[in-house]
């Protein structure tokens, strides 16, 4: 059997809060995205970690239909490797961030 490749999806979005709805519409985006197990990186970015393609494309198929009306929502689908490898530039790392990672991963 071969082993599948861990991978992220980012997803970053830029969502209008001026009306009531609006903001609605946000904060269920936004609630759907922790639900789908997504982790908050920064504001209005979340990553999510994947193991091999079909899995990556489930969530991307989920991230889809639950998408809002209005803003900008992006997807970046990177490999595990390459996600560890990312620069903090300034700050800290989240607790969120120190707590899991694919080398500490057990799957079943």
């Amino acid at each position: 059997m071969s082993e599948a490749t861990f991978m992220r999806i980012i997803v970053f979005f830029d969502l209008p809060v001026t009306t009531k709805a609006k903001r609605k519409a946000a904060n269920q985006f936004r609630q759907f995205l922790l639900k789908d197990g997504y982790q908050m990186l920064q504001l209005s970015v979340y990553t999510r970690i994947v193991r091999g393609r079909d899995s990556l494309e489930k969530h991307n198929k989920r991230l889809t239909q639950h998408l809002p009306e209005e803003g900008s929502v992006r997807c970046l689908e990177v490999t595990e490797k390459q996600f560890t490898s990312m620069l903090l530039l300034v700050g800290e790392l989240k607790p969120q961030e120190e707590k899991v990672n694919a080398n500490q991963m057990l799957l079943f």
